[in-house]
């Protein structure tokens, strides 16, 4: 068996064969779903993803015998250094065969790559952004991943724990929520309590309220205010905003995002959107030609699926004592009914924030996916 050679990718060509990489080594995965190629092509690139105005990175991919056996990518992301006062390199778009020489070899050259740059630790899987994936799936390994998380072999957490200098930064935890034939009483009593006490109002806005007239760019606005002391978490840009809305909120059923409004001012917001999931399994390789688009089509228009995702929720701080969030979800599980949604998968939550994690308990739901962020001093 010949050595690993580790090559930077530098074109066009390798870069599309470093994201080929992951559909290859899952096909036929039951439990993996495949990225959108074009998304993937999209963020990993200068030219099309504004991350890079804070970012700096190096695609890295191992080759045994001529034949490509793992990726990854180091990441620098200088506006969360400043942020978390650290001098950190990530890794992440992690992947590789059964092989700790592999796994070992790809981690060095982000080490490397991230010494030579003065960093003094490395931590991932982790994105440019926190929009990004993030963390190395080591839990539930049998069950349906999402567009939206990593999915990994059981061997992944295996290879880290055995090279040694990793340990565990960060968990996140995600849950697969029952959505209910009739909203719980802690839900519809607390939305009528406070509606009458504070006067807070759900409201729904339209696709040109949400693109044209500014509601879009002030839900991730409010991303940026609710989620900025989460880990690792750097402050989104205006350009960041502007291809978050034309990426999600173009596309979204407005009456799966909820807002919550005092008098004319957004404090909280939901943005849910229906579950791709199978859909992507059924495209080749995450293309949407020559028939990927009639898949998530059928996802998109007529909400073809059992299952609904919940993205991003978030309550300014000085609401959330009063219970705005039971008016987001009041009115989202009235809207999952009003579809015939069964499920909710509840996005990763981080394992210390408790006062997220509590709300399940309300309803019928299963701690069903962790995932884990390492980190290792340089």
């Amino acid at each position: 068996m010949g050595k690993v050679e580790i090559v930077t990718v530098t074109n066009q060509k390798q870069l599309r064969q470093f994201i080929q990489f992951y559909y290859d080594l899952y096909r036929g995965n039951e439990y993996a779903v495949p990225y959108l190629f074009f998304d993937e092509m999209s963020t990993l690139q200068r030219s099309k993803n504004p991350s890079f105005e804070c970012c700096e990175s190096e695609y890295f991919m191992a080759f045994r015998d001529g034949k490509m056996v793992g990726r990854v990518a180091a990441i620098i992301n200088k506006r969360a250094n400043e942020r978390w006062n650290i001098h950190q390199v990530r890794f992440g778009w992690f992947d590789f065969i059964d092989d700790i020489e592999v796994s070992g070899a790809l981690l060095k050259a982000v080490e490397d790559w991230g010494r030579a740059k003065g960093m003094t630790e490395m931590a991932g899987p982790l994105g440019f952004i926190d929009t990004d994936r993030e963390g190395m799936l080591v839990e539930g390994f049998e069950e349906l991943s999402t567009m939206y998380v990593n999915y990994n072999y059981p061997y992944y957490p295996q290879h880290i724990e055995k090279l040694g200098g990793f340990r565990k930064d960060n968990d996140y935890m995600e849950y697969l929520v029952k959505v209910p034939e009739v909203v719980p009483d802690k839900f519809a009593k607390i939305s009528d309590m406070i509606t009458r006490r504070y006067g807070l109002q759900v409201r729904h806005f339209t696709s040109h309220e949400l693109q044209k007239e500014g509601w879009g760019r002030k839900v991730f606005e409010l991303v940026n205010a609710t989620y900025k002391d989460l880990y690792g978490y750097s402050q989104l840009s205006d350009r960041q905003i502007d291809k978050l809305v034309n990426d999600y909120i173009k596309i979204a059923d407005t009456n799966l995002i909820t807002a919550v409004m005092d008098g004319d001012e957004m404090i909280g917001f939901g943005v849910t959107f229906p579950s791709f999931s199978r859909a992507l399994q059924k495209t080749h390789d995450g293309r949407l030609f020559p028939f990927g688009w009639w898949q998530l089509l059928r996802i998109l228009k007529w909400h073809k699926t059992d299952t609904v995702d919940l993205l991003l929720i978030g309550v300014l701080p000085e609401y959330r004592q009063k219970g705005a969030n039971s008016l987001i979800f009041n009115d989202l599980i009235q809207q999952f009914q009003r579809y015939g949604f069964r499920y909710a998968e509840a996005m990763p939550q981080m394992e210390g924030n408790e006062a997220v994690r509590s709300q399940w308990q309300y309803l019928e739901s299963r701690q069903h996916r962790r995932h884990r962020c390492y980190r290792k001093d340089l």
